[in-house]
């Protein structure tokens, strides 16, 4: 069985276990972690997730944030400068982070309880802010669970995207291959 296939079979067994009301946001957030070379055969499974979800009776949602600072970016009223100075734009991402945020919870906010949030592009973040602060700041309006495609490595709880920096040590439920 290929990384992609083992990942569905780990989320669709995951997936019919009963979902208990008390959890914390956290712990409502599954990390699917799997090497950074999988990341386009991931990618190519998400219609099969969706599926997956779906033949249980519960939705599925998506959100890429493959291209979020691209369009954040171009949207911004002072990007001309901070492609001539790019050293300036550090003190922009707490506003891209919030944008970052806002889109998370729009759509973890349309959704009802029995859904299911795909979040992917986890990747296209690295070196712009630190995922972990996104979904911690995203999971208290997480109405259902979260699926976060999280190419990197997991050691104990600690998380290393692209397996690039140090990592952080969350409290979410790992989906491994």
């Amino acid at each position: 069985m290929n990384v992609p296939q083992a990942l569905l079979a780990r989320y669709r067994s995951h997936l019919s276990l009963p979902w208990p009301t008390y959890l914390s946001a956290t712990e409502r957030v599954w990390i699917a972690v799997y090497d950074p070379s999988e990341e386009r055969r991931v990618r190519a499974t998400l219609g099969e997730f969706a599926l997956a979800t779906d033949a249980l009776g519960i939705t599925w949602a998506q959100v890429d944030l493959t291209a979020a600072f691209a369009e954040w970016i171009g949207a911004h009223p002072y990007r001309d400068a901070y492609f001539h100075e790019p050293h300036l734009l550090g003190s922009a991402l707490a506003d891209f982070e919030d944008a970052l945020q806002a889109r998370l919870t729009a759509t973890l906010g349309s959704v009802p309880e029995r859904s299911v949030v795909g979040v992917v592009g986890a990747g296209a973040l690295l070196g712009l802010t630190r995922i972990s602060r996104v979904i911690e700041r995203a999971a208290p309006h997480l109405r259902g669970r979260m699926l976060l495609l999280f190419p990197g490595s997991l050691d104990g709880h600690n998380y290393r995207l692209l397996n690039a920096r140090d990592g952080w040590n969350y409290h979410s439920v790992p989906l491994l291959p």
